[in-house]
């Protein structure tokens, strides 16, 4: 008779490699984001958690939480911080009031013009190390910056020029972005993203700065503003994806250089993704008659931009943060031909880009 000492061996073997899978993550944090759910950019952090799972063999495992879910978007650095989360990805911006510093590291209006070039500030030029400085007292590590691309601006009026901004009702959030529009002769709103829709709906607002334009567009609101101005001129918002620091230093090394990985796999995947969107979204717009898509002039962008610039100087004196970034990015710009000479004397020519 055979013996059946192999057959349970081999039972024993496959229920213990079964039972190893089966065994929790050694790491289970969970991460909210800024996004509703359902939301493009929450289904690219959705599909970030899921490769980080892959890339470290299970042994990390995140759960990604929508806007609100466990705290308001301006509270998640404290819920970091104590623990209630393990991180976030989330616009800096959201944190101004804690420190000035969040919000011009977080959207530098009128600074960018093309989403790869903040990438390589953040990347290669000390901008992630800068916000780690500024970070890591509230209790967080920055595994590195994202961003989302530039932000269309949906309006119910054409603006052509900067003057045509004088008494347009914007919505924008406080902060640098709200003193820039009031400088240039807009009537700022502080109106939460959730009352974009009704705001231009009703007439509370006749502009927003909001998202994307593909985000725009599919949530409806060139049916009420039909006057978007894209390509983007103004804003740009980094997506900081941060960690509670004491869990990160306790990491091993290997699994800090995934996370790192991802993290840069996900901010260009993430650029690519809505720049793809948005293509799609303007073709679509432009078959609607009722739809008039606006490329403000290069000279008007500089207009603006030569208004932001005020308003970095007002923010630099702030605090020593502030001044080592406005001192970090102007070099980075006048360095990489992003601020034209011509824009710092205050003369714009037709040629200058924003």
């Amino acid at each position: 008779m055979m013996s059946r000492t192999p057959l349970k061996t081999l039972t024993a073997a496959v229920l213990g490699a079964l039972a190893l899978n089966a065994q929790a993550a050694e790491y289970e944090w969970t991460f909210q984001t800024s996004e509703t759910s359902g939301e493009p950019q929450f289904e690219m952090k959705k599909a970030w958690a899921e490769n980080v799972e892959k890339m470290s063999d299970g042994r990390i495992s995140i759960e990604i939480l929508p806007v609100g879910a466990v705290v308001q978007a301006n509270q998640t650095l404290q819920a970091v911080k104590s623990g209630i989360l393990q991180g976030h990805l989330t616009d800096p911006s959201y944190f101004t009031g804690q420190n000035p510093a969040f919000g011009m590291i977080g959207n530098l209006v009128g600074a960018w013009s093309d989403p790869y070039d903040f990438l390589d500030y953040m990347n290669n030029a000390g901008g992630e190390e800068l916000y780690n400085k500024l970070v890591e007292p509230y209790g967080l590590h920055l595994i590195g910056a994202a961003a989302t691309g530039l932000e269309s601006l949906p309006s119910t009026k054409p603006v052509r020029s900067v003057e045509d901004m004088k008494g347009l009702k914007l919505r924008a959030p406080e902060g640098m972005v709200y003193n820039i529009f009031e400088k240039a002769g807009a009537t700022p709103v502080n109106l939460p993203g959730s009352e974009v829709y009704t705001g231009l709906e009703k007439g509370v607002i006749d502009a927003a700065d909001y998202t994307v334009f593909a985000t725009n567009q599919a949530q409806g609101l060139h049916e009420f503003a039909p006057y978007p101005l894209y390509p983007g001129f103004h804003s740009l918002p980094m997506v900081a994806v941060s960690i509670n620091n004491e869990i990160w230093q306790g990491l091993p090394e290997d699994l800090k250089a995934i996370l790192s990985t991802s993290v840069d796999a996900l901010a260009y995947e993430m650029v690519a993704e809505l720049k793809t969107r948005d293509m799609e979204a303007v073709r679509e717009a432009r078959q609607n008659p009722d739809i008039e898509i606006i490329d403000l002039p290069a000279e008007e962008r500089a207009k603006f931009r030569n208004i932001a610039k005020e308003e970095w100087a007002v923010w630099a004196e702030k605090n020593d943060i502030t001044q080592e970034f406005y001192d970090s990015v102007v070099q980075y710009l006048e360095n990489h031909n992003l601020m034209k000479a011509e824009e710092s004397s205050g003369t714009q020519s037709s040629d200058q880009q924003s």
